[in-house]
Protein backbone atom coordinates (compact mmCIF):
# COMPACT_ATOMS: atom_id res chain seq x y z
CA UNK A 1 0.00 0.00 0.00
CA UNK A 2 1.17 3.07 -0.99
CA UNK A 3 1.92 6.52 1.58
CA UNK A 4 -1.51 8.47 0.18
CA UNK A 5 -3.37 4.94 -0.05
CA UNK A 6 -2.24 4.63 3.63
CA UNK A 7 -3.71 7.98 4.52
CA UNK A 8 -7.06 7.30 2.77
CA UNK A 9 -7.45 4.49 5.02
CA UNK A 10 -6.76 6.12 8.21
CA UNK A 11 -8.61 9.19 7.37
CA UNK A 12 -11.51 6.60 6.62
CA UNK A 13 -10.79 5.52 10.22
CA UNK A 14 -10.83 8.76 11.71
CA UNK A 15 -14.58 9.65 10.55
CA UNK A 16 -16.35 6.13 10.47
CA UNK A 17 -19.28 6.73 12.41
CA UNK A 18 -20.21 4.59 15.60
CA UNK A 19 -20.76 1.22 14.82
CA UNK A 20 -21.90 -2.45 16.09
CA UNK A 21 -18.25 -2.93 16.43
CA UNK A 22 -17.34 0.34 17.91
CA UNK A 23 -20.61 -0.21 20.58
CA UNK A 24 -18.59 -4.16 21.66
CA UNK A 25 -15.12 -2.29 22.38
CA UNK A 26 -16.66 0.26 24.07
CA UNK A 27 -18.89 -2.09 26.29
CA UNK A 28 -16.12 -4.74 27.39
CA UNK A 29 -13.74 -1.94 27.94
CA UNK A 30 -16.41 0.16 30.67
CA UNK A 31 -16.70 -3.32 31.90
CA UNK A 32 -13.39 -4.13 32.96
CA UNK A 33 -12.37 -0.89 34.15
CA UNK A 34 -15.75 -0.79 35.92
CA UNK A 35 -14.54 -4.09 38.06
CA UNK A 36 -10.89 -2.37 38.25
CA UNK A 37 -11.77 0.95 39.72
CA UNK A 38 -14.51 -1.25 42.55
CA UNK A 39 -11.26 -3.07 42.97
CA UNK A 40 -8.63 0.09 44.10
CA UNK A 41 -11.12 1.48 46.35
CA UNK A 42 -11.74 -2.47 47.77
CA UNK A 43 -8.10 -2.03 48.49
CA UNK A 44 -8.71 1.21 50.31
CA UNK A 45 -11.61 0.10 52.43
CA UNK A 46 -10.04 -3.55 53.37
CA UNK A 47 -6.59 -1.89 54.56
CA UNK A 48 -8.63 -0.29 57.16
CA UNK A 49 -10.67 -3.14 58.01
CA UNK A 50 -7.50 -4.97 58.28
CA UNK A 51 -6.05 -2.44 60.61
CA UNK A 52 -9.17 -2.31 62.83
CA UNK A 53 -9.32 -6.13 62.87
CA UNK A 54 -5.53 -6.30 64.18
CA UNK A 55 -4.97 -8.48 61.03
CA UNK A 56 -2.39 -5.97 60.22
CA UNK A 57 -0.48 -2.89 61.38
CA UNK A 58 -0.76 0.43 59.66
CA UNK A 59 3.01 -0.43 59.01
CA UNK A 60 1.85 -3.44 57.22
CA UNK A 61 -1.30 -2.10 55.62
CA UNK A 62 1.21 0.83 54.10
CA UNK A 63 2.90 -2.44 52.72
CA UNK A 64 0.15 -3.79 51.56
CA UNK A 65 -0.75 -0.41 49.76
CA UNK A 66 2.61 0.02 48.52
CA UNK A 67 2.42 -3.37 46.85
CA UNK A 68 -0.52 -2.90 44.85
CA UNK A 69 0.82 0.78 43.72
CA UNK A 70 4.64 -0.77 42.53
CA UNK A 71 2.05 -3.73 40.61
CA UNK A 72 0.36 -0.97 38.70
CA UNK A 73 3.48 0.74 37.66
CA UNK A 74 5.13 -2.52 36.57
CA UNK A 75 1.67 -3.32 35.11
CA UNK A 76 1.77 0.14 32.95
CA UNK A 77 5.26 -0.10 31.69
CA UNK A 78 5.13 -3.77 30.71
CA UNK A 79 1.51 -3.12 29.01
CA UNK A 80 2.85 -0.43 27.14
CA UNK A 81 6.15 -2.32 25.16
CA UNK A 82 3.65 -5.58 25.12
CA UNK A 83 0.96 -3.90 23.74
CA UNK A 84 3.31 -1.41 20.75
CA UNK A 85 5.43 -4.26 19.71
CA UNK A 86 2.64 -7.55 20.19
CA UNK A 87 -0.53 -5.51 19.69
CA UNK A 88 -3.58 -4.28 21.57
CA UNK A 89 -5.60 -7.53 21.65
CA UNK A 90 -3.03 -9.57 23.05
CA UNK A 91 -2.13 -7.11 26.03
CA UNK A 92 -5.69 -6.70 26.88
CA UNK A 93 -6.25 -11.00 26.82
CA UNK A 94 -3.46 -11.76 30.09
CA UNK A 95 -3.71 -8.48 31.73
CA UNK A 96 -7.45 -9.45 33.21
CA UNK A 97 -6.68 -13.02 33.85
CA UNK A 98 -3.69 -12.23 35.92
CA UNK A 99 -5.83 -9.69 37.98
CA UNK A 100 -8.83 -11.93 38.74
CA UNK A 101 -7.09 -14.62 39.41
CA UNK A 102 -4.66 -13.14 42.06
CA UNK A 103 -7.18 -11.32 43.22
CA UNK A 104 -9.81 -14.42 43.72
CA UNK A 105 -6.38 -16.33 45.72
CA UNK A 106 -6.21 -13.12 47.92
CA UNK A 107 -9.00 -13.85 49.78
CA UNK A 108 -7.65 -17.41 50.90
CA UNK A 109 -4.68 -15.52 52.49
CA UNK A 110 -3.55 -16.80 56.01
CA UNK A 111 -1.47 -13.81 56.35
CA UNK A 112 -1.06 -10.29 55.37
CA UNK A 113 2.81 -10.82 53.82
CA UNK A 114 1.05 -13.16 51.66
CA UNK A 115 -2.09 -10.92 50.82
CA UNK A 116 0.58 -8.17 50.00
CA UNK A 117 2.67 -10.41 47.30
CA UNK A 118 -0.88 -11.54 45.86
CA UNK A 119 -1.93 -7.84 45.37
CA UNK A 120 1.52 -7.10 43.85
CA UNK A 121 0.61 -9.95 41.26
CA UNK A 122 -2.70 -8.76 40.97
CA UNK A 123 -2.09 -5.14 40.07
CA UNK A 124 0.35 -5.94 37.68
CA UNK A 125 -3.10 -7.19 35.83
CA UNK A 126 -4.86 -4.04 36.74
CA UNK A 127 -2.35 -1.29 36.07
CA UNK A 128 -1.99 -2.91 32.16
CA UNK A 129 -5.81 -3.21 32.06
CA UNK A 130 -5.99 0.98 32.94
CA UNK A 131 -3.46 1.75 30.34
CA UNK A 132 -4.80 -0.64 27.42
CA UNK A 133 -8.39 0.27 27.79
CA UNK A 134 -8.03 4.21 27.64
CA UNK A 135 -5.31 3.85 24.68
CA UNK A 136 -7.43 1.40 22.58
CA UNK A 137 -10.76 3.32 23.09
CA UNK A 138 -8.14 6.35 21.62
CA UNK A 139 -7.71 4.39 18.92
CA UNK A 140 -11.38 2.96 18.09
CA UNK A 141 -13.36 6.26 18.46
CA UNK A 142 -13.99 8.54 15.98
CA UNK A 143 -11.87 11.48 15.85
CA UNK A 144 -15.13 14.21 16.03
CA UNK A 145 -15.99 12.65 19.46
CA UNK A 146 -12.76 11.18 20.10
CA UNK A 147 -13.02 13.02 23.20
CA UNK A 148 -16.32 12.25 24.11
CA UNK A 149 -15.89 9.04 24.01
CA UNK A 150 -12.61 8.90 25.32
CA UNK A 151 -14.40 10.93 28.54
CA UNK A 152 -17.41 8.28 28.76
CA UNK A 153 -15.79 5.23 28.98
CA UNK A 154 -13.89 6.85 32.25
CA UNK A 155 -17.53 7.30 33.36
CA UNK A 156 -18.30 4.07 32.73
CA UNK A 157 -15.62 2.94 34.45
CA UNK A 158 -15.99 5.00 37.70
CA UNK A 159 -19.33 3.75 38.30
CA UNK A 160 -17.23 1.49 39.85
CA UNK A 161 -15.50 3.72 42.68
CA UNK A 162 -18.89 4.07 44.69
CA UNK A 163 -20.17 0.75 43.78
CA UNK A 164 -16.90 -0.61 45.01
CA UNK A 165 -17.31 1.57 48.48
CA UNK A 166 -21.23 0.57 48.63
CA UNK A 167 -19.70 -3.35 48.67
CA UNK A 168 -17.52 -2.63 51.38
CA UNK A 169 -20.03 -0.85 53.06
CA UNK A 170 -22.84 -3.77 53.22
CA UNK A 171 -20.07 -6.39 53.35
CA UNK A 172 -17.12 -5.67 55.79
CA UNK A 173 -18.86 -4.72 59.00
CA UNK A 174 -20.50 -8.16 59.19
CA UNK A 175 -18.53 -10.35 57.05
CA UNK A 176 -15.35 -8.86 56.94
CA UNK A 177 -12.70 -8.04 53.95
CA UNK A 178 -11.83 -11.54 52.65
CA UNK A 179 -15.16 -12.38 50.50
CA UNK A 180 -15.01 -8.58 48.66
CA UNK A 181 -11.86 -10.42 47.13
CA UNK A 182 -13.91 -13.32 45.53
CA UNK A 183 -16.53 -11.00 44.69
CA UNK A 184 -13.91 -9.21 42.53
CA UNK A 185 -11.60 -11.89 41.15
CA UNK A 186 -15.03 -14.20 40.11
CA UNK A 187 -16.55 -11.13 38.15
CA UNK A 188 -12.84 -10.36 36.29
CA UNK A 189 -12.71 -14.06 35.36
CA UNK A 190 -16.12 -13.93 34.12
CA UNK A 191 -15.49 -10.65 31.91
CA UNK A 192 -12.05 -11.89 30.62
CA UNK A 193 -14.02 -15.39 29.44
CA UNK A 194 -16.21 -13.24 27.46
CA UNK A 195 -13.88 -10.87 25.92
CA UNK A 196 -11.29 -13.78 24.79
CA UNK A 197 -13.60 -14.00 21.64
CA UNK A 198 -14.93 -10.89 21.09
CA UNK A 199 -12.39 -8.06 20.79
CA UNK A 200 -10.81 -7.18 17.42
CA UNK A 201 -7.41 -5.76 17.42
CA UNK A 202 -6.34 -2.53 16.34
CA UNK A 203 -6.65 -1.26 12.94
CA UNK A 204 -4.26 1.61 13.64
CA UNK A 205 -1.73 -1.22 15.42
CA UNK A 206 -2.58 -2.96 12.09
CA UNK A 207 -1.42 -0.37 9.69
CA UNK A 208 1.60 0.52 11.75
CA UNK A 209 2.77 -2.84 11.56
CA UNK A 210 2.08 -3.32 7.52
CA UNK A 211 -1.05 -5.91 7.73
CA UNK A 212 -2.85 -3.65 5.68
CA UNK A 213 -5.53 -6.58 4.64
CA UNK A 214 -6.25 -7.49 8.32
CA UNK A 215 -7.24 -3.89 9.25
CA UNK A 216 -8.96 -3.31 5.81
CA UNK A 217 -11.52 -5.91 7.29
CA UNK A 218 -12.17 -4.08 10.71
CA UNK A 219 -12.11 -0.66 9.12
CA UNK A 220 -14.88 -2.02 7.16
CA UNK A 221 -17.06 -3.03 9.52
CA UNK A 222 -16.28 -0.06 11.47
CA UNK A 223 -17.42 2.05 8.64
CA UNK A 224 -20.76 0.00 8.16
CA UNK A 225 -22.65 3.20 9.10
CA UNK A 226 -20.93 5.51 6.53
CA UNK A 227 -18.70 8.64 7.68
CA UNK A 228 -19.42 11.94 9.74
CA UNK A 229 -17.33 13.68 6.40
CA UNK A 230 -17.52 11.34 3.55
CA UNK A 231 -15.47 14.10 1.42
CA UNK A 232 -12.66 14.04 3.97
CA UNK A 233 -13.02 10.37 3.65
CA UNK A 234 -11.83 10.38 0.27
CA UNK A 235 -9.12 12.70 0.65
CA UNK A 236 -6.42 11.99 -1.72
CA UNK A 237 -4.14 15.09 -1.31
CA UNK A 238 -1.50 13.20 0.31
CA UNK A 239 -1.66 15.07 3.76
CA UNK A 240 -4.04 13.28 6.63
CA UNK A 241 -6.43 16.00 8.03
CA UNK A 242 -6.43 17.50 11.58
CA UNK A 243 -2.66 16.12 12.45
CA UNK A 244 -0.14 18.31 14.58
CA UNK A 245 3.39 17.64 15.66
CA UNK A 246 4.36 17.46 19.26
CA UNK A 247 7.97 16.28 19.80
CA UNK A 248 8.10 12.80 21.49
CA UNK A 249 10.11 14.50 24.77
CA UNK A 250 7.87 17.10 25.14
CA UNK A 251 5.30 14.94 25.18
CA UNK A 252 6.79 12.15 27.72
CA UNK A 253 7.26 15.51 29.86
CA UNK A 254 3.79 16.58 29.90
CA UNK A 255 2.20 13.19 29.80
CA UNK A 256 3.91 11.88 33.07
CA UNK A 257 3.59 15.27 34.83
CA UNK A 258 -0.30 15.66 34.39
CA UNK A 259 -0.96 11.94 34.71
CA UNK A 260 1.48 11.62 37.85
CA UNK A 261 -0.91 15.00 39.53
CA UNK A 262 -3.76 13.55 38.97
CA UNK A 263 -3.16 10.09 40.10
CA UNK A 264 -1.29 10.74 43.24
CA UNK A 265 -3.97 13.65 44.13
CA UNK A 266 -6.66 10.83 43.68
CA UNK A 267 -5.46 7.94 45.09
CA UNK A 268 -3.99 10.06 47.65
CA UNK A 269 -7.49 10.84 48.98
CA UNK A 270 -9.48 8.56 48.06
CA UNK A 271 -7.30 5.63 49.45
CA UNK A 272 -6.48 7.61 53.01
CA UNK A 273 -9.52 8.66 53.36
CA UNK A 274 -11.53 6.09 55.23
CA UNK A 275 -8.37 5.34 57.55
CA UNK A 276 -8.14 9.06 58.33
CA UNK A 277 -11.91 9.63 59.33
CA UNK A 278 -11.14 6.43 61.52
CA UNK A 279 -8.23 7.77 63.17
CA UNK A 280 -10.58 10.99 63.54
CA UNK A 281 -12.42 9.35 66.09
CA UNK A 282 -15.06 7.58 63.56
CA UNK A 283 -16.15 4.12 63.55
CA UNK A 284 -15.33 2.01 60.49
CA UNK A 285 -19.01 1.81 59.07
CA UNK A 286 -19.83 5.51 59.16
CA UNK A 287 -16.23 5.98 57.83
CA UNK A 288 -17.20 3.67 55.31
CA UNK A 289 -20.83 5.65 54.60
CA UNK A 290 -19.08 8.73 54.28
CA UNK A 291 -16.18 7.55 51.87
CA UNK A 292 -19.30 6.04 49.48
CA UNK A 293 -21.11 9.28 49.93
CA UNK A 294 -18.32 11.08 48.26
CA UNK A 295 -17.27 8.37 45.86
CA UNK A 296 -20.63 9.41 44.01
CA UNK A 297 -18.66 12.47 42.72
CA UNK A 298 -16.56 9.99 40.85
CA UNK A 299 -18.56 8.84 37.97
CA UNK A 300 -20.40 12.86 38.69
CA UNK A 301 -16.70 13.75 37.99
CA UNK A 302 -15.71 11.85 34.68
CA UNK A 303 -18.77 12.68 33.45
CA UNK A 304 -18.29 16.54 33.69
CA UNK A 305 -14.43 16.71 32.68
CA UNK A 306 -16.07 14.43 29.78
CA UNK A 307 -18.42 17.26 28.70
CA UNK A 308 -15.94 20.29 29.20
CA UNK A 309 -12.89 18.58 28.00
CA UNK A 310 -14.31 18.21 24.29
CA UNK A 311 -15.94 21.69 24.56
CA UNK A 312 -13.82 24.00 26.17
CA UNK A 313 -10.87 22.16 24.83
CA UNK A 314 -7.98 19.55 26.92
CA UNK A 315 -5.63 22.98 27.61
CA UNK A 316 -7.57 24.86 29.64
CA UNK A 317 -9.87 22.35 31.32
CA UNK A 318 -7.06 20.33 32.80
CA UNK A 319 -5.12 23.56 33.92
CA UNK A 320 -8.48 25.30 35.40
CA UNK A 321 -9.20 21.75 37.00
CA UNK A 322 -5.97 21.46 38.85
CA UNK A 323 -6.68 24.78 40.27
CA UNK A 324 -9.68 23.73 41.54
CA UNK A 325 -8.59 20.77 43.00
CA UNK A 326 -5.74 23.07 44.70
CA UNK A 327 -8.36 25.04 46.46
CA UNK A 328 -11.07 22.68 47.47
CA UNK A 329 -7.79 20.34 49.36
CA UNK A 330 -7.28 23.53 51.67
CA UNK A 331 -10.83 23.96 51.84
CA UNK A 332 -11.59 20.71 52.87
CA UNK A 333 -8.44 20.85 55.89
CA UNK A 334 -10.81 23.01 57.96
CA UNK A 335 -13.92 21.37 57.93
CA UNK A 336 -15.16 20.25 61.38
CA UNK A 337 -18.94 19.04 60.88
CA UNK A 338 -20.07 15.37 59.41
CA UNK A 339 -22.24 17.39 56.32
CA UNK A 340 -19.60 19.68 55.71
CA UNK A 341 -16.68 16.94 55.05
CA UNK A 342 -19.06 15.00 53.09
CA UNK A 343 -20.53 17.89 50.68
CA UNK A 344 -16.54 19.26 50.33
CA UNK A 345 -15.03 15.57 50.02
CA UNK A 346 -17.48 15.09 47.53
CA UNK A 347 -16.30 18.43 45.16
CA UNK A 348 -13.51 16.96 45.50
CA UNK A 349 -13.99 13.82 44.61
CA UNK A 350 -15.79 15.64 41.21
CA UNK A 351 -12.65 17.60 40.72
CA UNK A 352 -10.40 14.90 40.97
CA UNK A 353 -12.60 12.24 38.60
CA UNK A 354 -12.71 15.34 36.42
CA UNK A 355 -9.34 15.34 35.90
CA UNK A 356 -8.79 11.60 35.62
CA UNK A 357 -11.61 11.51 32.80
CA UNK A 358 -9.92 14.71 30.81
CA UNK A 359 -5.99 13.34 31.77
CA UNK A 360 -5.83 9.63 31.43
CA UNK A 361 -8.37 8.66 29.49
CA UNK A 362 -8.61 11.28 26.71
CA UNK A 363 -5.29 13.64 26.57
CA UNK A 364 -2.24 11.57 27.73
CA UNK A 365 -3.20 8.86 24.41
CA UNK A 366 -3.64 11.98 22.13
CA UNK A 367 -0.11 13.31 22.89
CA UNK A 368 1.36 10.34 20.96
CA UNK A 369 1.60 8.76 17.29
CA UNK A 370 0.15 5.31 17.44
CA UNK A 371 3.90 3.54 17.37
CA UNK A 372 4.43 4.82 20.99
CA UNK A 373 0.37 5.39 22.41
CA UNK A 374 0.72 2.41 24.48
CA UNK A 375 3.59 3.01 25.87
CA UNK A 376 3.39 6.73 26.04
CA UNK A 377 0.38 6.03 28.34
CA UNK A 378 2.36 3.45 30.14
CA UNK A 379 4.78 5.43 31.29
CA UNK A 380 2.73 8.47 32.11
CA UNK A 381 0.51 5.98 34.34
CA UNK A 382 3.86 4.50 35.44
CA UNK A 383 5.06 7.41 37.26
CA UNK A 384 2.25 7.76 39.09
CA UNK A 385 1.60 4.22 40.26
CA UNK A 386 5.91 4.56 41.19
CA UNK A 387 5.09 8.09 43.22
CA UNK A 388 2.04 5.81 44.81
CA UNK A 389 4.44 3.16 46.16
CA UNK A 390 5.85 5.88 48.37
CA UNK A 391 2.82 8.10 49.01
CA UNK A 392 1.53 5.64 51.69
CA UNK A 393 4.96 5.64 53.84
CA UNK A 394 4.94 9.41 53.76
CA UNK A 395 0.68 9.81 54.78
CA UNK A 396 1.82 7.32 57.73
CA UNK A 397 4.64 9.82 58.60
CA UNK A 398 2.58 12.80 58.08
CA UNK A 399 -0.43 11.03 60.30
CA UNK A 400 2.37 10.42 62.79
CA UNK A 401 4.36 13.54 63.46
CA UNK A 402 2.06 16.05 61.58
CA UNK A 403 -1.93 16.54 61.59
CA UNK A 404 -3.83 15.31 58.53
CA UNK A 405 -3.93 18.57 57.06
CA UNK A 406 -0.67 18.35 55.79
CA UNK A 407 -1.73 15.67 53.51
CA UNK A 408 -3.94 18.32 51.85
CA UNK A 409 -1.65 20.75 51.65
CA UNK A 410 0.83 18.02 50.02
CA UNK A 411 -2.23 17.41 47.80
CA UNK A 412 -2.44 21.59 46.50
CA UNK A 413 0.86 21.98 45.89
CA UNK A 414 1.12 19.03 43.47
CA UNK A 415 -1.97 20.50 41.53
CA UNK A 416 -0.52 23.44 41.34
CA UNK A 417 2.63 22.73 40.02
CA UNK A 418 0.56 20.82 37.35
CA UNK A 419 -1.21 23.61 36.23
CA UNK A 420 1.51 25.49 35.34
CA UNK A 421 3.29 22.75 33.93
CA UNK A 422 -0.12 22.28 31.38
CA UNK A 423 -0.72 25.98 30.76
CA UNK A 424 3.24 26.47 29.97
CA UNK A 425 4.05 23.37 27.55
CA UNK A 426 0.83 21.21 26.78
CA UNK A 427 -0.32 21.64 23.07
CA UNK A 428 -3.70 21.45 22.36
CA UNK A 429 -4.93 18.31 21.29
CA UNK A 430 -8.79 18.99 20.39
CA UNK A 431 -9.82 16.84 17.52
CA UNK A 432 -6.33 16.12 16.15
CA UNK A 433 -4.08 13.59 15.58
CA UNK A 434 -0.66 13.82 16.65
CA UNK A 435 2.19 12.33 13.74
Amino acid sequence: MDLSAEQITITRLNNAKESPTFYKVFTLVGLGLMIDAADVYMASSTNTAMITSKFATEAQGSTFLSAGFLGLFIGSIIAGYFGDYFGRRKAYQANLFIFGAATLLGGFAPNIAILSILRFIATIGLGAEIVTAFATINEFAPTKHRGRWSGAISVIGNIGSPLGFLLCMLIIPDFGWRPLFFIIGIAALILWAVRRHNFPESPRWLISKGRHEEAEKIIEEMSINGYYDPMQAQETNGKESRTIHVGLKRAFIVGIIVAMATTVCQYTFTSWVPTILVKEGVDIFHSLMYSTVMMIGAPLGALVGASVVDRAGRKWTIGIGFLVIAILGIIYTYQKSDAAVMIIGFCLTMAMYAMNASILSVYVPELFPTKYRFRGEGYAAGAGKLMNVLMPYFIVWLMTNFATSYIFYSIAILAIIASIVTFAFGPETKQRYIR
